[in-house]
C-alpha cells in the first residue's frame, strides 16, 4: 500500500488549523542541504532534499505548481503596492497562460488590465484555476512570473523592491544564481 504525495496544480490554500506552513529554509535545515543548490533554480530538481530516499513524508504536502499559495500572492501584492509610487492605483497587466484555461473562454481571459489594488482578486477568478502566470506594471518597472514547472515565483524589478522582498519576514525569497 502506498500514498501518492505529488504536488498538485493551481491555486493553494492553507491546509487548515491542524497544520502549519513548512518553509523551504526549515526543510533545508532539517536535511542539511542548501535551500537552492549551486547552479540550480528553485524547482523539484533543485529542491531534491524535499524527498527522502525518493519519497516525501506523507505529513508534508508539496506546493502546487503554476501558482504561489494565497498567502504568498497576497503578501507579494502588498509589497508591490508599497514599492510603487501610485500604490494601489498602479496600472497593471495580468496574463494567464492559455494552457491553464482548458477549454474555457480563452480569448477573453488570457490578458487583463486593471489596478494593482485589485490584484488579490485575480487569485479567485472563477474561470481560471491558477493565479495569473504573469503580472506586471504597465510601465514595465517590475514583473512577476509564476511558471507551471517551478516551485517558486520569479520577481524582477527595482533594487528597493527586491531588497524588501528578500528581507521580508513573511516571505521566503532567495536571489537566484546569475547566469554565466
Amino acid at each position: 500500500m502506498g500514498t501518492l504525495t505529488g504536488g498538485g496544480l493551481g491555486r493553494a490554500e492553507h491546509p487548515g488549523s491542524r497544520r502549519h506552513r513548512l518553509r523551504w529554509a526549515d526543510l533545508a535545515q532539517r536535511s542539511g542541504n542548501p535551500m537552492v543548490p549551486a547552479g540550480l533554480s528553485p524547482c523539484h530538481r533543485g529542491l531534491s532534499f524535499a524527498s527522502i530516499e525518493g519519497s516525501r513524508p506523507v505529513t508534508i504536502a508539496p506546493p502546487t505548481e503554476g501558482s504561489p499559495d494565497r498567502e504568498t500572492w497576497n503578501r507579494l501584492v502588498a509589497l508591490l503596492r508599497v514599492h510603487n509610487p501610485a500604490g494601489a492605483d498602479t496600472r497593471c497587466l495580468a496574463y494567464s497562460n492559455p494552457l491553464m484555461l482548458g477549454a474555457r473562454d480563452f480569448d477573453n481571459l488570457h490578458l487583463q488590465t486593471g489596478l494593482l489594488g485589485d490584484a488579490e482578486e485575480l487569485y479567485d477568478h472563477p474561470d481560471i484555476d491558477f493565479s495569473p502566470s504573469n503580472l506586471w506594471a504597465e510601465d514595465r518597472s517590475w514583473v512577476i512570473c509564476a511558471g507551471h514547472d517551478l516551485w517558486a515565483t520569479t520577481v524582477a524589478g527595482p533594487a528597493p523592491l527586491i531588497d524588501a522582498l528578500l528581507n521580508d519576514s513573511e516571505s521566503e525569497a532567495v536571489r537566484p544564481p546569475r547566469a554565466p
